[in-house]
């Protein structure tokens, strides 16, 4: 099981690293005035959220192995567990707002981006609390 859970951090780390670099690129996304300089931001935003995506799965299934291995239950556990579908929700979110720049028909400000960048912190912050303190 030890094998398990060091799969699952490496994964929901290099998920976060995703998670933390793509709303950065739409932040320059919605900056961007040049032509060429937005299609490579594209391009690196398209490939980047593929890999996350296929990061994000082992992470996810790693995650419900433990869960079903070791019959983890509590409260924090639940509260995790809704951090997480939030942190999908997420994801998907960050593939809408890329399919808006593809479009040209993003209406944010990148003030706007600079703060939903902010979310996959605080939901780490979070999760990370909630395992290791186990406050209920």
């Amino acid at each position: 099981m030890l094998w398990i859970k060091t799969l699952h951090i490496v994964f929901v780390t290099a998920w976060f690293a995703g998670l933390f670099y793509l709303p950065r690129i739409l932040v320059n996304l919605a900056m961007e005035t040049d032509a060429a300089a937005n299609a490579r931001l594209l391009t690196m935003a398209r490939k980047l959220y593929r890999f996350m995506t296929l990061l994000a799965i082992p992470a996810l299934g790693f995650g419900v192995w433990l869960w079903l291995g070791y019959g983890i239950s509590g409260g924090w556990l639940h509260a995790k567990l809704a951090l997480v579908a939030l942190l999908a929700g997420y994801h998907h979110a960050c593939q809408r707002l890329l399919q808006k720049f593809e479009q040209c028909r993003n209406t944010r400000t990148h003030v706007w981006f600079r703060w939903f960048n902010e979310v996959p912190v605080i939901i780490l912050l979070l999760i990370v609390i909630l395992v290791v303190v186990k406050p209920f």
